[in-house]
């Protein structure tokens, strides 16, 4: 069931498996393409050090902006589909994948479901999605925490490096 007023969301990408850029690639031509979907913006790759969890690799992240007619449900089911699509294993928490998409805003909406918590509750706390929104869209507010640029002041963003070699496109090459 689609809303007939879209909304603005936005969604964190991660990848530390694998080819990390085509994975993080894929998954934006796959949000880009789905019904009631239309991505807006898209951030530069980030190279991140891994939080929590065991030894892994160093994580590529991003984020996409879309604006979208679908519940906040859906869109989390379309994420969790694409992660499937691309060998996503939940073995450990916190542990290395091939991707990971977060759902972290839906528009100013705030969820607090069993399997659906919006905004994501630790994005506040987090550089790796923080660094990016804020260069995707910089005039970006967090509901319940206040403007992704303000939060980012009270943060390390250390481990948080751009990766100007590497980028991401919302169209396929034509």
């Amino acid at each position: 069931m689609t809303s007939p007023q879209p909304r603005r969301a936005v969604l964190g990408l991660g990848s530390n498996q694998g080819d990390r850029l085509a994975t993080l690639q894929g998954a934006v031509d796959a949000l880009a393409s789905t019904p009631g979907v239309v991505a807006v913006a898209v951030s530069g790759v980030f190279e991140t050090d891994p939080i929590g969890g065991p030894e892994q690799p160093d994580f590529l992240n991003a984020v996409v902006v879309v604006d979208t007619t679908l519940p906040a449900g859906e869109l989390l089911e379309r994420a969790q589909v694409i992660e499937q699509q691309h060998d996503r294993v939940r073995a450990e928490r916190w542990g290395p994948r091939t991707l990971d998409i977060d759902v972290v805003a839906f528009g100013d909406i705030v969820i607090d479901e069993p399997d659906l918590v919006i905004p994501h509750p630790r994005a506040a706390r987090r550089p790796f999605v923080l660094v990016p929104w804020a260069q995707a869209d910089p005039a970006a507010s967090l509901p319940g925490h206040g403007p992704v640029v303000e939060l980012l002041a009270g943060l390390d963003v250390s481990g948080v490096r751009p990766r100007t070699d590497l980028a991401l496109r919302l169209e396929p090459p034509r």
